[in-house]
This record gives structure tokens, sequence and C-alpha cells, in this order.
């Protein structure tokens, strides 16, 4: 082995955290890991990981070293894939970051179609609302909604989102619809935790119009709040991503749609400058625009 080869086991065994998985991973015996690490310390003359019977632990200047490692690696794989373009369909791992909602109310369920259109591509499907430093996890692509923090990475707008106030038929049917937003004063609300959630828009002929409504239940999860509004807890504004399928199949009524103010905010693909010449994260691109660019989880779309 040499030291491109070194750097993929070090990666892979910080990325595994067991020296057995990742030398599974690498059709390599345990013992072969081990002197391969170990070959890599003394050429460095620094210790990189302290070992212990129960987990593996970087140094300081392990730490600084498998940043470097981690970027060399992906630059690699970058450049080998840049040359199998030629050679036919798109392989390998694709590595994915998604947030909560669009992940598991949307993403998730389309890509058995994207793996069966694509068969030498394997999957690593990351779903959680922490914002993730690409290069560090190794995510070949993320995808995100809202406000993004400006960095080194590549943005591109898939589609919009907005946001819907609505309740299940059963808390009409016993509580009333409300006819202007006003009327939410005396609803019983469902809120999900965060600054000023409680507090929804509406348009008027002055402008925006803010109603304080009065939180019934307050959780920190979305799809709780959704639960709780299915079952007739109370009114709900969530993100259409979430509730769009509930709205189409008539578990949710949407509310005051002609004087909501919906807040559109962008759903969009982010990527490490020149990932997308990766066959295996253009094909992607290329599916994320085909299945959700026209925002398929949209009530009239």
């Amino acid at each position: 082995m040499d030291a491109t080869s070194d750097l993929r086991v070090f990666a892979r065994v910080m990325d595994r955290g067991n020296f057995s998985i990742a030398a599974s991973d690498l059709g390599i015996t345990p013992s072969a890991v081990s002197k391969l690490i170990s070959r890599l310390e003394d050429r460095l003359g620094v210790k990189l990981l302290e070992r212990s019977t129960r987990r593996l632990a970087l140094t300081p200047e392990g730490e600084t070293f498998l940043a470097r490692a981690r970027r060399i690696v992906a630059d690699i794989e970058e450049a080998e894939a840049e040359v199998a373009r030629v050679r036919g369909a798109p392989r390998g791992k694709l590595r994915i970051n998604a947030g909560t909602a669009f992940g598991l109310h949307q993403l998730a369920p389309a890509l058995a179609d994207f793996l069966a259109r694509y068969p030498e591509i394997d999957i690593d499907l990351s779903i959680t609302d922490r914002l993730v430093d690409l290069i560090d996890e190794q995510s070949d692509i993320a995808v995100r909604s809202g406000h993004i923090p400006e960095g080194p990475f590549i943005h591109r707008e898939i589609a919009d989102l907005q946001r819907v106030i609505c309740a299940a038929p059963s808390y009409l049917a016993q509580r009333g619809t409300p006819r202007v937003g006003a009327d939410l004063k005396g609803h019983d609300c469902i809120i999900v935790a965060g600054p000023g959630l409680n507090r929804w828009p509406f348009k008027t002929r002055g402008g925006i119009d803010i109603v304080e409504v009065r939180p019934r239940v307050t959780t920190d999860d979305a799809e709780a709040a959704v639960r709780l509004a299915v079952e007739g807890a109370g009114i709900v504004r969530l993100s259409d991503v979430i509730v769009g399928g509930r709205l189409r199949n008539g578990e949710l009524v949407a509310l005051l749609t002609d004087v909501h103010h919906s807040e559109p905010y962008p759903l969009a693909a982010i990527y490490p400058a020149g990932r997308h010449r990766l066959p295996r994260v253009a094909v992607f691109l290329e599916f994320l625009h085909e299945r959700f660019g026209h925002a398929p989880w949209r009530l009239c779309a």
C-alpha cells in the first residue's frame, strides 16, 4: 500500500470508529489496519490515535491530520470519477445529508426509484436538522431549506416551500372554521417550539398583520405536531413539504388560504465546489429537479 492508501485507511477507521469494521469495509484484516496506522504514525513522527478497549480517540495532531486526510481522499475520489466518467453508468457510494422534514416526507420515499434507475450507486443517507460540514462528514451533497449560511459551497435551488395553516375535519366540526386571522385567538393551536413561531402573519390592505396565537400544545418536533393535528388536537402551521400528503388525503384541511402569508423559502441542494462533476452526484442533482422541482407535495401540484 502507498501513502494515499494509508490516508484512506486512517479516514475509514475514524469514520467507522473501529478497526475490525473498517477492515471489513476495506477487505483486509484488522491486524493489517493496525499496522498501517502504526506505519503512518511512525512516518509522521506523531501519535494520531489513543487506543483503548472501548474506543478510539484522536489526539490533537490526529484531529488536524484527519481533516486534511479527508479532503485529500475526497479530491482523489473526484479525480478518479472524472476519469471513469467515460466508462458508462454512474457508480459508487453517494453520501446524502438532508433535513428532517424533506428527508423523511419526500426524499426517503423517492430514493427507491433513484436506486432502480442507477443500480451501481449505493446510498449513505443521513437525516438531521443539525448543520453539518460536508467535508468533515464526507457528504457528497446536502438538501436544506431556509437560510443557508455563507460558505465554500455551491447552492442550487430545487423548489420553494410554503407554510400552511391547517386542521383536521374533526377539530373543525367541533370548534368551527376560522374565517379571518383574528379568529385564531379563540382556537386551540399547536406550536413547534421556537422564537416567534406563535406569531402567524396575514395579508391586509395595509401590509402584514401578525396574530399571536394561543398554544394549547407546544412541541419541539414537527412530526409530533402533524400527528396531533390529524387527531384533532388543534390548528397547526407547518411547511407544505410536511403536511402536503395529509392535505391531499383529507386528513387535514387548509385554512385561511386567501389571507395567510405563506412566507415562501427555498429548498436547495448544497455541495462542495466541483463535486457536481462526479457522475453519481450529477445524476442525483438531475433527479432532485425532476422529482421535486415542481413542488409535488403542494395540494394544487
